[in-house]
C-alpha cells in the first residue's frame, strides 16, 4: 500500500487532490460535536443519499452518533487508483466506517450512481440483509448531471437566471479578486435539465422503491435539503434554474405527504456554508466571506454538523414535530436570515473591492475552510508526514 507525503495541488483556488488524514480529522471533529450533545432514542435505520460530504455526511454522523442508528450511505466518489489519492468524499466515508466500527455501529456504503436503478437495487439488498426497514431517508444529492434510469436521457444542470441576464459582484476564486460577472438567461432546455437533475423526481423514486419493497418502517420520515439565501443571490438562485428545481423538490415533498402522512416528508432549507457546490455559485463566495463574521459576532454561527444536530434533535426526531414555515418547510436558515444579520451583511456587500477583500471580510477563513473540505489546512495534521492513501471501504 502506498505511503506518501501528500501536498495540496490546486488550480488557482480549487484543490484537485485530497489528504486522507485531514479528511479523517474533519470527520472525527464532527463526531465529537454530536457525541458531546448526548445520545437519544429514536432512529434505528437511516438511509442517506448523498452521504460523503457537507450536509449529507453531517446527517449520517448525526444519525449514527446521535441516535446509535445503523446507516447506509450512497455517494459517487473516486477511489484511490494508480497511486492517485481518492476524492475527499471517499476518504470521509472511509473515516466514517472506521469510526463506526470502533464504536460498534453498523455502517454500509454504496459508491455508485444514485440516480440508477442498479444502485437502488443494491440499497434494497443491503437494507433487507443488514437493517430490516428504514425509518429515516435523507436526500442530499448534488450532481451536475443525471442519466434518467427509465429513458436513458442525459440531463445537465445549469446555474443561470431565468428571463434576463444577471450581473453582480463576486470573487474570482482563482485570481482572488472581486469582479463583476454577467450570466446569460437559461434556455427552456436548461431549465428543464436543471429540474430533472436537481428536482424531486429521483427523491420520489427512492421512496417509491422502498415502499414497493416494503422497506419503509411505519411512521418513517424523509427530508431533502434546499437553500433560499439572501436577496442578492435570488436572480441566479431562488428565481433562477436552481430555484425552479427546488420548487419541484417542494412539490415532491407535498406529494409524498399525501401518500405517507403529513408528518412524513419535508424540505429543510439550510444555512449557507462553505461547500464545493456553494463556491461555484456567483455572488455566494463574496456573501460567505461576510456572513460568518457577522454571525460569529452574534453567537449564531453554525457549520454543517452543528446545524444537522439541531435539525435531527429539535425537528425531525420521531418524538418531535418540526416547526414549519407557511410553505411547510423546515427553516434551518432561521439564524442566517434574521433581519439584523442580513442588514449587516448586505450593508457591507456593495463596498467590498479587491483592495479591501482581505481586511474587510472573512475571505481568508473562507479559503481555509474550502481547503479543509479536501483535508488540507486542517488543525493538528502534519503535512510533512507520509500517509496511507490506498484506503478501502469495507462493508459489513
Amino acid at each position: 500500500m502506498p505511503v506518501e507525503t501528500v501536498k495540496m495541488k490546486a488550480r488557482g483556488f480549487i484543490c484537485v487532490n485530497s489528504h486522507p488524514e485531514g479528511c479523517r480529522r474533519n470527520v472525527e471533529r464532527q463526531i465529537d460535536v454530536v457525541r458531546g450533545a448526548g445520545k437519544r432514542a429514536g432512529f434505528k435505520n437511516v438511509l442517506v443519499v448523498g452521504a460523503s460530504t457537507g450536509y449529507g455526511l453531517a446527517s449520517r454522523i448525526a444519525a449514527a452518533w446521535g441516535f446509535g442508528a445503523k446507516t447506509l450511505g450512497v455517494f459517487f466518489e473516486r477511489p484511490p487508483e494508480g497511486g492517485k489519492p481518492a476524492t475527499a468524499g471517499f476518504y470521509n466515508s472511509v473515516a466514517f466506517h472506521d469510526a463506526a466500527r470502533r464504536g460498534g455501529l453498523y455502517a454500509a456504503s454504496i459508491n455508485g450512481d444514485a440516480f440508477s436503478d442498479g444502485v437502488k437495487k443494491q440499497a434494497v439488498e443491503i437494507i433487507r440483509r443488514g437493517m430490516g426497514t428504514v425509518d429515516l431517508v435523507i436526500y442530499s444529492l448534488a450532481s451536475p448531471r443525471r442519466t434518467h434510469p427509465k429513458t436513458g436521457v442525459v440531463y445537465n444542470s445549469a446555474l443561470k437566471p431565468i428571463g434576463a441576464p444577471f450581473t453582480a459582484h463576486t470573487i474570482d476564486l482563482n485570481a482572488e479578486k472581486v469582479v463583476e460577472v454577467t450570466i446569460p438567461p437559461a434556455s427552456d432546455d436548461e431549465i428543464a435539465g436543471t429540474v430533472a437533475v436537481m428536482g424531486g423526481e429521483d427523491w420520489r423514486m427512492w421512496i417509491h422503491t422502498l415502499l414497493d419493497e416494503k422497506l419503509l418502517a411505519p411512521g418513517a420520515r424523509t427530508v431533502a435539503y434546499s437553500y433560499i439565501g439572501p436577496s442578492v443571490t435570488w436572480p441566479v438562485y431562488r428565481d433562477g434554474t436552481i430555484g425552479r428545481a427546488k420548487q419541484d423538490l417542494e412539490a415532491a415533498a407535498a406529494a409524498m405527504r399525501e401518500g405517507l402522512g403529513q408528518n412524513a416528508a419535508w424540505v429543510a432549507v439550510n444555512k449557507a456554508v462553505v461547500t464545493q457546490a456553494s463556491a461555484a455559485i456567483p455572488v455566494v463566495p463574496l456573501y460567505m466571506s461576510l456572513l460568518p463574521r457577522v454571525m460569529k459576532a452574534k453567537g449564531l454561527e453554525e457549520g454543517c454538523i452543528e446545524q444537522m444536530a439541531r435539525l435531527f434533535f429539535e425537528h425531525i426526531a420521531p418524538d418531535r414535530t418540526p416547526t414549519l414555515d407557511d410553505a411547510r418547510r423546515i427553516r434551518m436558515d432561521d439564524r442566517e436570515m434574521r433581519d439584523d444579520v442580513q442588514k449587516e451583511v448586505l450593508r457591507d456587500f456593495p463596498s467590498i473591492t479587491t483592495e479591501n477583500l482581505l481586511t474587510s471580510t472573512d475571505f481568508p477563513n473562507f479559503k481555509r475552510e474550502f481547503q479543509g473540505l479536501f483535508g488540507f489546512n486542517v488543525d493538528g495534521v502534519d503535512y510533512t508526514q507520509p500517509v496511507e492513501t490506498d484506503l478501502a471501504l469495507v462493508n459489513p
